[in-house]
């Protein structure tokens, strides 16, 4: 079990609450928007106890959002660090809600974030926002995933290959896809893609193994959610 086990039960807590749900985001195991002008942003940490690591990587993401979150499994004898009062009242005193996940999937509010703390960061704020709104879905569950991450930068690159399956094309040919098109295809971060003629690209050996390694993009096309 690994703290990817949690995102399920915790996303469906936070969409109860009207938030749009996705997981690794800019370095946060989950990154939750409510619409509005600004957005209201939530940050949620996964971790499989309550412990010091957890409240720390909280500490590191208030800057960057309104409520701070941090979901860990409950204990099964009820020993655990959730049922410490002095554990309970750091978070009160820094503003950190806190999720007790259940054995059998059941979300429960220890703590509620009362006291949100001021947003200093607005950079870092507007790049999680950013990310999160241009991912199309939610491809990736938050909790410490090892594989590569499905940034939307990934998935218009993706969105290219697939795209010069059938041969090759210039970068305004693929523009009405993703507006990146060009840069995607002249940065070849990836090594997906080789230029084969003036203003023309194609797909390397490596980008046709991407289309089989992520064979998504179709759905990534046809999902328009937030």
């Amino acid at each position: 079990m690994n703290e990817t086990s949690l995102y399920a039960p915790v996303k469906r807590f936070l969409e109860n609450l009207d938030f749009v749900v996705k997981g690794e985001i800019g370095g946060c195991d989950i990154v939750a928007l409510r619409e509005g002008e600004p957005p209201i942003v939530v940050i949620c940490e996964l971790k499989l106890q309550f412990n010091l690591e957890l409240v720390l990587q909280g500490v590191d993401r208030a800057a960057a959002c309104d409520e701070v979150w941090l979901a860990a499994r409950m204990s099964v004898r009820g020993k655990g660090r959730e049922s410490d009062a002095r554990f309970r009242n750091l978070c009160r005193r820094l503003g950190f809600g806190l999720l007790g996940v259940t054995a059998n999937d059941r979300v429960e509010v220890l703590v509620t974030p009362v006291a949100p703390a001021p947003r200093k960061n607005a950079r870092r704020r507007s790049r999680l926002v950013d990310e999160h709104q241009r991912r199309r879905g939610d491809p990736v569950a938050g909790g410490g995933s090892r594989t590569p991450i499905m940034t939307a930068y990934r998935q218009s690159a993706l969105t290219c290959a697939a795209a010069l399956a059938d041969g090759p094309k210039r970068p305004r040919d693929l523009k009405a896809l993703t507006p990146l098109a060009p840069k995607i295809l002249q940065h070849n971060v990836y090594g997906w893609f080789a230029r084969v003629d003036r203003g023309v690209y194609d797909l390397t050996d490596a980008g046709r193994a991407s289309l089989m390694r992520w064979p998504q993009v179709e759905q990534m096309k046809a999902d328009t959610r937030f």
